[in-house]
């Protein structure tokens, strides 16, 4: 159940990442029929701290006793918080919270706050790429994805940058109310209802270099003519490349091969058709260009980690699949 948030904050947090979470959890949004959460920001240090924006500081009338009842408690990213000492008090509450249930959430750099009080150990985590090398470091018995967006390791949730934040947020709200509420929360931040966790932090090229980018102009074929069986050599035509250009190029600009990315986007679309159509797992699979439910069900599980039957009772409940 996801109804009491809390977000603590220490000393230096920024601004903006304690927003996303002040944002997705916070705001009363009952007038278009969404959920309440009981929302409250929680002092670690002291009640009146300050932040990285020089002039700034914050305060509230809020401890760490308000942790003992929260359902998730999120720790927004701070200046130094790869380096710096934790309240002891606070380490402990965290651990309490999650042995009796609770979630945790981190945001970029407040994922060394989990570390610290060994919520990583054993488990995978995400990070701003910026910090692998250090989480890496400090805490070895942590699996460190230094390429996604998110990470979700039930009962500890981590996200890269502060986009990511988001991202790792909204699909908590997904997980635990559904599709419908996630993308009303969305629609009113006007972000994108849902980026898949696995996605990239980054690429070294994320935009095309000049508007005549014939590449660019490639994946938006590539992403309405997902249901085509396309070649290496079909699309380098289509772009008016060599095929080994082609290649080189599409590396720099995606991150990826061309078969990876359309593999994903195809199972991005199966994950949107599952949570929001009554379609057969048959009719998706085809709608996506995997032919038959025997692929898609291959290619979802090695992707998402479970069967599309399962992620569809997952985010629809048992009544859907």
């Amino acid at each position: 159940m996801l109804h009491n948030v809390a977000a603590v904050l220490l000393d230096g947090v920024h601004p903006f990442e304690l927003g996303v979470v002040c944002e997705v959890f916070g705001l009363d949004r009952s007038d278009a029929g969404l959920p309440v959460y009981d929302f409250a920001v929680v002092s670690a240090e002291g009640r009146s701290l300050t932040t990285h924006v020089p002039g700034l500081s914050l305060s509230t009338p809020y401890g760490l006793d308000r942790l003992e009842e929260a359902d998730l408690i999120a720790l927004p990213a701070g200046s130094d918080f790869s380096v710096r000492e934790y309240p002891p008090a606070l380490l402990d509450a965290l651990v309490r919270a999650v042995e009796r249930g609770a979630r945790v959430l981190s945001v970029c750099s407040g994922v060394f706050v989990l570390g610290a009080a060994g919520l990583l150990d054993g488990r995978r985590c995400a990070g701003h790429w910026q910090h692998a090398e250090e989480l890496t470091r400090r805490f070895p018995r942590a699996t460190v994805e230094p390429d996604v967006l998110y990470v979700d390791e039930d009962p500890v949730i981590t996200s890269a940058g502060t986009a990511a934040g988001i991202d790792a947020c909204l699909h908590l709200v997904r997980k635990e109310q559904g599709p419908e509420v996630a993308n009303a929360i969305a629609r009113r931040m006007v972000v994108p209802p849902h980026r898949d966790g696995g996605q990239a932090q980054f690429v070294d090229r994320p935009l095309p270099a000049a508007p005549c980018d014939t590449v660019g102009e490639v994946l938006a074929w590539m992403e309405r003519n997902l249901h085509e069986e396309v070649t290496v050599e079909q699309l380098a035509e289509r772009a008016h490349m060599s095929p080994r250009t082609f290649a080189r190029r599409f590396q720099q600009e995606t991150g990826t091969t061309p078969y990876r990315w359309i593999l994903r986007q195809r199972v991005l679309l199966a994950q949107r058709l599952l949570e929001a159509t009554d379609e057969t797992v048959d009719a998706i699979a085809g709608r996506t260009g995997f032919g038959n439910a025997a692929a898609l069900r291959h290619q979802f599980v090695r992707t998402v980690g479970v069967t599309p039957q399962a992620y569809r009772r997952t985010f629809r409940g048992p009544e859907a699949a």
